[in-house]
């Protein structure tokens, strides 16, 4: 896909093409373990208890992040405890954390492959929970005197029969939002990111479909305003307005 960003690269796309391609193999792999193991793990969660499925994405925002001008050394992709506000800590995918000891940046990494009608609420309920209690612990002054660190949010979902068709809601007692009707799973996807943006949860948001079969791996965009080319632009932007002021 193209874009007029001076800071997007050939190669972060390039990298996105790879991140998503480890992810499926990852999965494969995990889930090819457990069942030779006979692991007691049904489903699909099968593939998600070995976990590590989205660590290219934190890869390839590493090496974005150094592009920026961010030294490696403040970079952040373990030990990534940050202070809660209703609980002590929480533990974000990747951080940035200035020389000055000031936070930069945070990125949640998400995935939903199958399951949509059990994990949706749960994903919905993360990512508020982990803004509001950061934005929370940050009005309370826990990372001192500083402006707001930049927050991203990254969902990677399949794209299949379960998550494009519509979806029936229940309304017992009152209608529901007009926004959700007739509204498959990928669309309350995308519904979710824009209001998470909007509502100034985060910063940024993307939200990437994939698909996986016959050995082919294909992925896109169900909104052109969650594209990762904008995710990344705004992440740059942000970093390259307080590299020469946060990192020596």
């Amino acid at each position: 896909m193209k874009t007029n960003s001076p800071v997007w690269r050939n190669e972060y796309e390039q990298g996105l093409k790879e991140a998503i391609s480890f992810f499926w193999s990852t999965r494969s792999d995990q889930k090819r373990r457990q069942i030779s193991k006979k692991v007691a793990d049904t489903g699909s969660r099968s593939a998600v208890t070995g976990g590590r499925q989205m660590n290219s994405f934190a890869d390839l925002m590493l090496k974005i992040t150094v592009d920026a001008g961010v030294p490696r050394e403040n970079i952040y992709t373990d030990a990534n405890e940050i202070p809660g506000y209703f609980r002590p800590t929480k533990r974000w995918d990747f951080v940035v954390i200035s020389s000055s000891n000031h936070l930069i940046a945070c990125i949640e990494f998400k995935s939903q492959v199958g399951s949509f009608g059990n994990n949706f609420n749960n994903r919905v309920e993360e990512a508020l929970g982990s803004s509001v209690d950061l934005h929370t612990v940050y009005r309370e002054n826990a990372f001192g005197a500083q402006e707001a660190p930049w927050l991203g949010y990254l969902m990677l979902a399949e794209r299949t029969e379960g998550s494009t068709q519509k979806v029936k809601v229940f309304e017992p007692h009152f209608k529901v939002l007009k926004e959700f009707q007739e509204t498959s799973y990928l669309d309350r996807y995308r519904i979710l990111c824009d209001k998470l943006i909007k509502e100034r949860h985060y910063t940024s948001a993307s939200l990437i479909w994939t698909e996986a079969g016959d050995g082919q791996v294909s992925y896109g965009y169900v909104d052109e305003e969650l594209t990762f080319q904008r995710f990344v632009s705004s992440y740059i932007g942000y970093l390259l307005g307080r590299t020469n002021r946060e990192f020596r």
